[in-house]
Parts: structure tokens; C-alpha cells; sequence
């Protein structure tokens, strides 16, 4: 049996990894409490195994964020993921026991991460609080003018979470995705990872996803805005950006180079500076770094600045 072209783009694997991310999650937090009880080969063993399963999850992700999501920079994340996540795993089961620190952290991320993901409940206030600052930023910043701010109009939700621009007849939905949630997750799964002191922990915790919140609703107010006003429909990107993103309808071309292009692309060097940014509270988050570079490089990378013996000297071996 063949599936047709369009039956691709509208199936869906979420459901499927939804309850893949459960298990992963699951077999993550089992191989940090094996080594956190002194059973180091069985936490190399678990948690190797843990990333074989993540890697089933991102090669899972393909078909939506390359088919359905159409998101070129996320697609070839994904895609990267499924290899780097067998590699670490091959690593881990060749002893390699600094990544456990990293896979400690990816635990801490899914727990952060699952319960939003999967909680109507959850979702709800996540998405509703978002869409409301992001409402109000647009009204702050002028462009509100006679922007509607109405619940979903797709029946998806009952969530109030859309604009609508009647000058144009164009409307943008903040959707889970648009919360912020997973670069959050990330920064807050890292930080609880590392060996450091708990009040550094916890500025690194509250600056991190500050900075992250204050920038994804300025992301939302651009990307809305963008689209709710048509700010690139042009002749000369219309023919382009359609073909890339396989478009039939032209007034899509505003939204997909806000979002896909201009704002995800910012988004990767704002994540970077933002984890060089809190690294000057918690420069242990720099070893995660240095470890997952290392081993994808194949050779040592060094982040942190080598410490001196107090006399000015090299520090003893």
C-alpha cells in the first residue's frame, strides 16, 4: 500500500512520540538513579540505551517538522540528532562516564518539558499567558490598531490564543511551540545537572529563562505582526520563499519568513549567547559543552579559561 502525498503531510506521528518521550524520560531518570546509587556500569548501560531510544524519537520528528511543521532549520536538527544521539550512546557503552552529566541533564529536560507537552490543563495556561503578554506587547508597541485578540477559531482549542487582523483578513495562533518552553527546558535541565552551588544555580536559573520569556514574546509580537500586516509580501520573495516551503497560497509567504527564516534562525546564535551569557555564573555549564563538542569533534575542545595556582603559576596535576 502507497500513501499519497497528501495523506504524508496530514499524518501524524505525535500522538506515537508522545508516549515514546514518556519512555525515554523514564529510561533516562532510571540510568541517573543507577549512577547516583554507585552502580556506575549499569548507568552507562541504561542510559546508553536511553539515547538509542532518544534517536528513535528524533528520526520519528522527521516527517513533521521536514512535511507537516515545513521547517527547514528544525528538520536539519532533527536530522542531526538521530546520528549524534547513536554516537553518544556508542560512546557511553565504551565507558566514556563524563557524558552521564549530560544525560543526567536530559533527564532534567524531559521532566521540565513532558508534563506541558502532554497536559491539556498545562498547555493551556502555558499558551494562554503567552498569547496574553504577546497581546499586550502588540498594544505597548503600537501596533494594535484594530487587532482582535479571540479565542481559536480552528475548534483545535478552546484557548485564547489568536489574532486577528481585520485590515488584512490574515490571523496568527500562538501554539505550544510559540511558548518558549523547550529552549526553557533546555537551560533549566542543564543547570540542574551540573555540580555547582546552589545560589548560582539558581540566578543562572531565573536570568537564563527571563531572558528566554522576554525574548520569545518579542518573537511572537514580530512574527504576528509580520504576518497579521503582510509586512513581506513582495513580489521578488513571493516566488522563492512558495517553492521552498512548498506553498500554494501567497499570503503565507509573510508567515514563513518571519517565523521559519528570519526568527528561528536568530533564535540558534540567541540560545549561544545566551548559554556563554550565563556561563559567567555557572561555569560548569561550560564541561557539558566542552564533553558533547569533544566527542562529536573527536578531538579535546577546551571552553573554560585553565585555572592557576594562586601564585600565578600552573595549578598542580
Amino acid at each position: 500500500m502507497s500513501l499519497s502525498a497528501q495523506s504524508l503531510t496530514e499524518f501524524s506521528v505525535l500522538p506515537y512520540t508522545d508516549v515514546l518521550a514518556w519512555v525515554v524520560m523514564a529510561v533516562f531518570v532510571a540510568g541517573v538513579v543507577a549512577d547516583r546509587r554507585g552502580r556506575r556500569e549499569l548507568a552507562l548501560q541504561v542510559t546508553a540505551g536511553a539515547w538509542g531510544l532518544f534517536a528513535v524519537f528524533w528520526f520519528l520528528l522527521i516527517h513533521h517538522f521536514a512535511l507537516i511543521h515545513r521547517s527547514a532549520i528544525e528538520a536539519a536538527l532533527v536530522v542531526f540528532a538521530v546520528p549524534a544521539c547513536l554516537y553518544v550512546g556508542w560512546n557511553l557503552l565504551n565507558g566514556r562516564e563524563s557524558l552521564l552529566t549530560l544525560s543526567r541533564a536530559i533527564a532534567f529536560m524531559t521532566i521540565i518539558y513532558l508534563p506541558f507537552e502532554t497536559s491539556y490543563f498545562a498547555r493551556q495556561v502555558l499558551i494562554e499567558t503567552v498569547a496574553t503578554q504577546t497581546s499586550m506587547a502588540i498594544d505597548l508597541l503600537g501596533f494594535g490598531g484594530e487587532v482582535q485578540f479571540i479565542e481559536d477559531p480552528t475548534g483545535e482549542t478552546t484557548f485564547m490564543n489568536t489574532f486577528w487582523f481585520p485590515e488584512t483578513g490574515q490571523a496568527s495562533r500562538i501554539v505550544f511551540a510559540c511558548t518558549g518552553i523547550g529552549a526553557m527546558a533546555i537551560f533549566g535541565g542543564l543547570i540542574a545537572a551540573v555540580d555547582a552551588p546552589r545560589p548560582k544555580k539558581v540566578i543562572a536559573t531565573v536570568v537564563s529563562i527571563g531572558i528566554i520569556w522576554v525574548l520569545n514574546v518579542g518573537r511572537n509580537v514580530f512574527i504576528a505582526v509580520a504576518n497579521g500586516y503582510q509586512w513581506f509580501a513582495v513580489s521578488w520573495l513571493e516566488g522563492p520563499v512558495m517553492f521552498l516551503f512548498g506553498l500554494s497560497d501567497p499570503t503565507r509567504v509573510s508567515f514563513f519568513v518571519a517565523d521559519r527564516i528570519l526568527s528561528q534562525g536568530l533564535a540558534v546564535f540567541a540560545l549561544i549567547g545566551i548559554a556563554f551569557f550565563v556561563s559567567r555564573w555557572v561555569p560548569e555549564l561550560l564541561d557539558i559543552g566542552e564533553e558533547l563538542l569533544s566527542v562529536l569533534l573527536g578531538r579535546d575542545v577546551h571552553l573554560r579559561a585553565p585555572e592557576t595556582a594562586p601564585d600565578g603559576g600552573e595549578p598542580d596535576p
